[in-house]
């Protein structure tokens, strides 16, 4: 998974980063364009990294159209963002990228809008709510690429352990439901992944099932709304204090938290697909179910998309058009999907995996896509907002933490971001 995926660092030297990026985007003595991809790790070691599939992809790609080239570096997600970002500085920047975040580059002038790159067939295929999360100002420059959206995954051993029959369905379910599993010994019955990893996403899944979420429907920052405060409360009185997270959720991340689960010590947590490959793999008897509301399943869960875009600066809009048009073929999404437990991001490709029972377990997941809320990746004061959300969010809860007020500084700090127009 905004990853916020199981990425690795996947390291480069200096003086090599110099001597390729000079030619980013180069045209060679013999005519060929060479196109500069800098993509980031899905994998979770080097056996299965992303520049495997790359290199496959690049093969098949380049056989068809023997004008033009196309070198993928791959690197992890905790070097890969600032890696694009440098070289964009620095005036190298790739013909293409596939990171975390568009808006910025949008906002700058870098990056050809998605209309002027794609095909109609391809460009229409998008999955809607994620061309729409692709947006800056309306025009569309963020491409998705890999998509996940997040359920309460529980362990079936563990809660017929603590005669639990049914997975909830409500907060006051989660609240009964983790005082049974503690009673029957479970170390750590919620997993409430409040650290620094990836605190915005905890966050969001929960402001969303008490009815909030980070913007209001014009996407006004509402941080610090009723809904918010009242969610925050909630959780703070309701498991923090009674001892049902297991320990100082300020201290969780979630890689942590998914391997708890994985190694059945969890009773249950918001999770995204990759955790059924991590759990499978332990033989952990696990289910998963829609967010529980305040009264019932929530109304709608959280998105998370990585983005593709392409830079102006080379200026091969056409052969770049060309290669977007191959990687967003039905079966390189549908390889990319399967071989990442990630969701593919076109219509045909969903409707594909919806009709095949083999990924069965994914349809729950894959259903709740067209409903889905986003980070508001589309403002380019986010990356700030979400430094300070993990910062900060995961005191809020805490034995001395005050919801209402560090949801208020979160608010002032968003605030502050947006009007100064970082």
């Amino acid at each position: 998974m905004q990853r916020r995926y199981l990425s690795l660092a996947a390291a480069a030297t200096a003086a090599t980063m110099t001597l390729t990026l000079t030619g980013c985007g180069s045209g060679s003595d013999d005519g060929d364009v060479t196109l500069k991809l800098i993509a980031a790790d899905y994998g979770d070691s080097k056996a299965n990294g992303s520049q495997h599939y790359w290199d496959e992809l690049t093969r098949a790609f380049e056989k068809k159209n023997p004008g033009i080239k196309v070198d993928v570096q791959v690197y992890g997600w905790t070097d890969v963002d600032r890696k694009v970002e440098n070289l964009v500085k620095e005036g190298h920047a790739p013909d293409l990228a596939q990171i975390g975040a568009y808006a910025d580059y949008a906002a700058e002038g870098k990056l050809y809008s998605v209309d002027k790159l794609l095909s109609v067939p391809t460009e229409a295929n998008f999955t809607p709510s994620l061309a729409e999360a692709g947006e800056y100002e309306r025009i569309q420059y963020g491409m998705p690429f890999g998509a996940s959206t997040r359920r309460l995954f529980y362990n079936k051993k563990l809660f017929a352990q603590a005669g639990i029959t049914n997975p909830p369905q409500t907060w006051d379910d989660i609240a009964h439901d983790a005082q049974a599993l503690k009673a029957h010994g479970v170390r750590m019955p919620y997993a409430l992944p409040l650290g620094p990893e990836e605190t915005q996403a905890e966050t969001l899944m929960w402001m969303l099932s008490g009815g909030g979420g980070y913007t209001d429907s014009i996407g006004k920052y509402r941080i610090d709304s009723p809904e918010n405060i009242k969610t925050f409360n909630w959780v703070k009185e309701n498991l923090v204090a009674k001892g049902l997270t297991g320990t100082d959720p300020a201290k969780l991340n979630r890689e942590d938290a998914f391997q708890g689960f994985a190694d059945g010590k969890v009773g249950m947590l918001n999770g995204h697909p990759a955790l059924m490959k991590q759990a499978a793999a332990k033989g952990i008897d696990y289910g998963t179910v829609e967010l529980p509301g305040i009264e019932g399943k929530a109304k709608t869960t959280m998105g998370v998309a990585d983005w593709m875009m392409a830079f102006k600066q080379n200026g091969h809009r056409a052969e770049v058009g060309k290669f977007l048009d191959f990687v967003y073929s039905d079966k390189n999404v549908e390889k990319f999907s399967r071989d990442y437990g990630l969701l593919p991001v076109t219509s045909t490709a969903s409707q594909e995996m919806l009709a095949d029972d083999s990924y069965a377990k994914l349809h729950g997941f894959l259903k709740q896509l067209a409903s889905a809320e986003f980070y508001p990746a589309n403002k380019t004061s986010w990356p700030l907002v979400s430094k300070t959300v993990k910062a900060k969010m995961g005191t809020a809860v805490g034995p001395e933490g005050n919801p209402a007020g560090v949801l208020t500084d979160i608010q002032n700090a968003a605030d502050e971001a947006d009007n100064s127009g970082e």
